[in-house]
């Protein structure tokens, strides 16, 4: 079976909003040092969408506008592009340039572009749009941010307590162990081990373990393995915060969709649950899945929480 492509954007979104001042800290700390954190930073995506769903400079992948305040008490707008990809995109350049002058447009304020870049060549840095002719000039410079170049520094994030430095290491990891799912379900338990030696809060855990989580996919065999390890961890902690909400959600998931497959089908309810807690289905699934009897899916929505493998879910014996 051919590898689905992992998926390296998302996650990057949702975190943005949440720990900003971090994302600030570790790759901007002289920026960091001029916003006055003491009165938060607003997300505007919805004002963002206004500017962005008729651009025809590429594909969009992960893109974050957040007001913040200067120290000096200006009020500073800071458009944050995060394009995380795993190849060259000629057509970044200018796709800085029109939101930012967008931006610009719009507000009339200070705009600071960003671009993160998580794809594997080590050259490509592309942190400038220019534009020149017969005396004409158009020239926007933004930082660019290298994931790549953090590999050399891997012992230091490795020791520091900042969110966003689990999340990049999260980030190499993903790529580091591309086909090697042994070695990613080590990596996986490590770094959600050191969330919890490095004293963070119970909704922090949670939150970085789903980043984590989503980057570091494992295939149904080691998901299960790796839930049982991580198990034995938290009782060692006394502080089941992950597993626990695992069990509540599939739990939680299983009497939703039993309610809610009455009305919208038990057959798509019950696979994504299946996907849920096993990961992708092999092509044997859907079928059983077609042909089963409402009685049958119930039952076997039931047993899904306790099952500890696909196999058992479906083994009427």
């Amino acid at each position: 079976m051919k590898p689905t492509p992992d998926d390296y954007d998302s996650p990057w979104k949702d975190v943005l909003d949440a720990y900003f001042a971090d994302f600030m800290a570790l790759f901007l700390p002289d920026a960091h040092q001029q916003i006055d954190w003491s009165r938060g930073w607003e997300s505007l995506d919805q004002e963002l969408s206004q500017i962005t769903p008729d651009a025809d400079t590429g594909k969009r992948l992960a893109d974050k506008l957040l007001k913040v305040w200067r120290s000096d008490g200006a009020e500073q707008w800071v458009y944050v592009h995060v394009e995380v990809q795993n190849q060259r995109d000629a057509e970044l350049p200018e796709r800085m340039f029109v939101y930012h002058y967008r931006l610009f447009d719009r507000y009339r304020a200070s705009i600071v572009s960003i671009a993160v870049l998580g794809d594997g060549n080590r050259r490509w840095r592309p942190d400038e749009h220019r534009f020149a002719l017969w005396g004409c000039q158009r020239q926007l410079r933004y930082p660019v941010i290298k994931l790549l170049d953090y590999e050399a520094e891997r012992a230091a994030l490795e020791a520091s307590t900042n969110p966003f430095a689990i999340m990049v290491l999260a980030h190499l990891d993903t790529r580091r162990t591309r086909r090697k799912p042994d070695e990613r379900k080590q990596r996986k338990l490590e770094l959600v081990k050191g969330l919890y030696r490095k004293g963070f809060q119970r909704s922090d855990i949670l939150a970085l373990f789903r980043f984590i989580d989503w980057l570091l996919a494992l295939p149904p065999a080691l998901t299960l393995s790796f839930r049982r390890e991580l198990h034995e961890f938290e009782a060692t902690m006394s502080k089941p915060y992950i597993t626990s909400i695992e069990r509540y959600g599939i739990e939680q998931g299983i009497q939703q969709g039993i309610q809610q497959g009455i009305q919208q089908g038990e057959t798509a309810i019950l696979q994504k649950l299946l996907q849920r807690r096993f990961g992708l289905l092999p092509d044997w699934v859907a079928p059983r899945l077609a042909g089963a009897t409402p009685t049958q899916l119930e039952h076997w929505a039931e047993r899904l929480l306790e099952a500890d493998s696909l196999v058992a879910v479906f083994d009427d014996t």
